[in-house]
């Protein structure tokens, strides 16, 4: 019985055609059923799957539906059962190609002659895309693109917006000038940008929101500062927007808004996660734009949320890259940034290890005037942390021969009493030498070893000077007793060279008052005033002024009076005496 009902089942049903499961999940509408040389064709709902065969073929169970039987019947059905309609894939993407080139491609055809569109008629879609696509054609004409006369317009075209880059930087920071490499740096950056919307203007659907021009505004107002990299963006962005491929696009208003915003949201980086509010400032312009664009042009809200998409993808991308190629720009150009300084004000650096060490006495003066030559320059506007940090290293050339400098000597022991003032002098000036050469080992930053060499100018070394006047009774060559320079370059290195005067003045004070503070303060900077030490530096007499009170206010905190303890109780008096 079980053979006779498969039986039937094969003989019934099998030779119209039966599909092999899941063949025909994902196929909708007709088919065409080819036998030999016959082909007809059916519905796809018509043709039977396996599991719509064991549902019919229960009408011809042996046994009632339910037991072991048709369990045992679906087991040998299925076993037998081999599919009569398989695809033919081949056959059917023949069939796809011949139906696709059967389509015509264009949207829409317009005659010689045809009239497009008249005057005060309303432009729709249809309109709109067959007046850019003539637009394209009469460009893209024979001739029409690579006439002398049109690539002298484009080329004068791009000079001319260039200049106002070229007249920015003569203007505002014409010591760009000074450093090819940073203008080369510049053109990298312009170019990389170009390279990129040159690949964006070459795809199918042109979306403006992927050029990258934020991350030319990162890099440059990391680099310098938020003006310069402002007009840079501006500038890069009327450049693209007024070439054939972004004409008629919103590619113009999109770059200004893009640049601007990444201009803005990057001044100084001083934390890692300002990338983060970076890349949200630059996105949400898009945003607005998006918003603005679609609203105008009466988009639907799928394109405006694409376009938004977009100008996040390129806010992301833009500040990510801008963040990891700033460390070799940093090298390549020279400049020193934020995050590069406050990687080089890590105390536990080998050179700080080895001067806390080798010379206490200097770390600790070093430590002392960096606190004040930070709250000076914070004072003026200077900046604070290039302070602090050439500070940290302008002393790093006692470390050749420390025991020959006072703040690192024992009380009672001097080496140069051994020596001629001519060699003492020599000791004392070639520290500036000295600190050069580590510096160049440990590749300090340009910025980091002006205060090396200018944080005592071209001054005297007037201790050894007037014990040589006394010693040999015969005028000493002056130019051994002086320091090589060059005078402090900027507010910083000459801050420096005040703090270093006044905190070594500061510890031969018996009783630092408040006023004899001050009295020294005043005397330090109107001697090195008077000696032209800051004829160079970008110093005014008001800043000098808050220089001085800065100095004033640190110092009185550092040397303030404390209370004698009763030496009953454990403490400590003026007059202590160890038991």
């Amino acid at each position: 019985a079980m053979r006779e009902s498969i039986g039937s089942v094969i003989a019934r049903w099998l030779a119209q055609g039966v599909a092999a499961p899941g063949a025909l999940d994902s196929v909708r509408g007709n088919l065409v059923l080819r036998r030999a040389d016959t082909e007809r064709q059916v519905s796809s709902d018509s043709v039977l799957s396996f599991g719509v065969l064991l549902a019919r073929a229960r009408v011809v169970l042996p046994d009632s539906p339910g037991g072991a039987t048709e369990g045992l019947f679906h087991k040998l059905l299925g076993s037998f059962f081999h599919p009569t309609v398989v695809p033919d894939r081949v056959a059917t993407e023949a069939m796809r190609q011949e139906l696709r080139r059967a389509v015509s491609p264009d949207r829409y055809v317009v005659r010689e002659g045809e009239k497009i569109v008249g005057a005060h008629e309303v432009i729709g879609r249809a309109e709109h895309e067959k007046l850019r696509a003539l637009r394209d054609e009469v460009r893209g004409a024979p001739g029409a693109g690579w006439s002398p006369r049109r690539a002298a317009g484009a080329v004068l075209l791009n000079t001319l917006i260039l200049s106002i880059l070229g007249a920015t930087l003569l203007l505002f920071r014409p010591q760009l000038y000074g450093s090819p490499r940073a203008v080369l740096m510049i053109a990298a950056v312009f170019l990389a940008v170009i390279a990129a919307a040159a690949v964006v203007a070459n795809q199918r659907d042109v979306h403006v929101e992927l050029i990258p021009v934020a991350f030319a505004a990162v890099v440059l107002s990391v680099l310098f500062d938020s003006r310069l990299s402002l007009i840079a963006a501006m500038v890069l962005a009327l450049l693209l927007g007024v070439q054939n491929d972004f004409r008629g696009t919103n590619g113009l208003y999109f770059l200004v808004l893009g640049g601007v915003a990444a201009a803005f949201s990057v001044r100084v980086i001083r934390r890692r996660n300002q990338a983060y509010y970076s890349i949200l400032a630059i996105a949400a312009a898009y945003l607005l734009a998006s918003v603005a664009v679609g609203l105008t042009l009466g988009r639907g809200a799928g394109e405006v949320v694409w376009s938004a998409a977009y100008g996040a993808l390129n806010a992301t991308v833009c500040v990510s890259l801008a963040m990891i190629v700033l460390p070799p720009l940093e090298e390549i150009t020279g400049i020193d940034t934020y995050l590069k300084l406050l990687e080089w004000s890590d105390l536990n650096r080998p050179i700080m290890q080895r001067l806390s060490l080798e010379a206490p006495g200097t770390y600790a003066h070093t430590i002392a005037m960096a606190n004040l030559v930070e709250s000076a320059a914070n004072a003026i506007g200077a900046n604070g942390l290039l302070a602090r940090v050439g500070t940290y290293y302008h002393d790093i050339g006692k470390l050749r021969k420390p025991q020959y400098f006072v703040e690192n000597q024992p009380k009672g022991r001097n080496p140069h009493d051994k020596l001629k003032p001519a060699q003492s002098a020599a000791i004392i000036r070639n520290h500036i030498r000295d600190g050069l050469e580590l510096a160049e080992t440990h590749k300090l930053p340009g910025a980091v070893r002006a205060f090396i060499s200018e944080h005592h100018g071209t001054g005297q070394i007037t201790y050894f000077l007037e014990k040589a006047r006394e010693r040999d009774g015969v005028p000493p060559n002056p130019a051994e007793y002086t320091y090589p320079g060059p005078v402090p370059q900027s507010a910083e290195t000459a801050i420096c060279m005040l703090a270093d005067g006044v905190e070594a003045s500061m510890r031969v004070l018996s009783d630092p008052t408040p006023d004899k503070i001050r009295e020294v303060v005043d005397h330090i900077v109107r001697q090195r005033m008077e000696q032209g030490q800051l004829r160079d530096a970008p110093l005014t007499l008001q800043q000098l002024e808050q220089v001085k009170a800065e100095f004033t206010r640190v110092l009185t905190g550092m040397y303030h009076n404390r209370i004698d303890y009763p030496a009953a109780s454990g403490g400590v008096t003026s007059e202590f005496a160890s038991v």
